[in-house]
């Protein structure tokens, strides 16, 4: 998509975006420039929501930002992925923005952690460290489980890692066998389960923190297993 086009677009979709979920937005405006992360290839900032000073008083309505989406970064998107649906991607992006916006008139930082979440799965996904509760800083999805983008995260506290644990996805039971060189924490990436989520599955195998887990960095095991399907559902 051209830029003159793309920016017609961010025009109109800001138009439709209610008056009172604009309050404090300065301007909503399209740059040419292309943002690559800086350090992980065909990962590119999309737009970012640019806090402006403050004015007097320092309350909530003081707040002011500028929203900037980056139509070269859209472009290189879409070479790396063909069928990018660049109106699809362009709301989600503004909409993202809006509410870093909304989050920091309120004073309540749930997208900035959300945002750190999925750059440390993106660390995970590389093979590299990371922080090995982050999956709790996403979107819970129900008791003990949590979403990061695509990618879901069934959390238990378990006293040991020996024998099998049981998991449940979309209300069906699986048995999946620990291996036997597995160390807390473990991430098991689960194969063999009926209507996968459209990422990873991930049971996380942890035992209950004590200080010393607190004040030291964790070794994170990882490994894909096999869930074998029980024959029950829940009642």
């Amino acid at each position: 998509m051209r830029l003159a086009d793309f920016e017609g677009m961010v025009r109109r979709m800001a138009d439709e975006v209610p008056r009172e979920f604009l309050q404090g937005i300065a301007e909503i405006v399209v740059s040419p420039r292309t943002v690559p992360h800086p350090t992980r290839s065909d990962i590119y900032t999309m737009g970012e929501c640019i806090p402006l000073p403050e004015g007097a008083g320092g309350g909530p309505e003081s707040v002011q930002s500028r929203v900037v989406l980056y139509h070269g970064s859209f472009a290189a998107l879409a070479r790396v992925n063909g069928g990018l649906d660049w109106r699809e991607e362009a709301w989600e992006t503004l909409t993202h923005e809006l509410r870093h916006h909304l989050e920091w008139r309120a004073r309540t930082p749930d997208l900035e952690e959300l945002d750190w979440a999925v750059e440390q799965n993106f660390a995970r996904h590389d093979g590299e460290p990371f922080d090995p509760m982050f999956f709790q800083r996403g979107e819970s999805v129900g008791e003990g489980m949590w979403r990061v983008e695509d990618d879901h995260f069934i959390d238990r506290v378990v006293a040991d890692l020996g024998g099998t644990v049981e998991a449940v996805w979309r209300e069906r039971h699986y048995r999946v066998a620990v291996p036997v060189n597995a160390t807390f924490p473990a991430f098991l990436v689960l194969e063999g389960i009926a209507d996968p989520p459209e990422g990873d599955l991930i049971l996380v195998l942890r035992k209950k923190p004590g200080l010393l887990d607190l004040l030291r960095p964790s070794t994170v095991f990882s490994e894909t297993v096999r869930a074998e399907p029980l024959d029950y559902l829940i009642s």
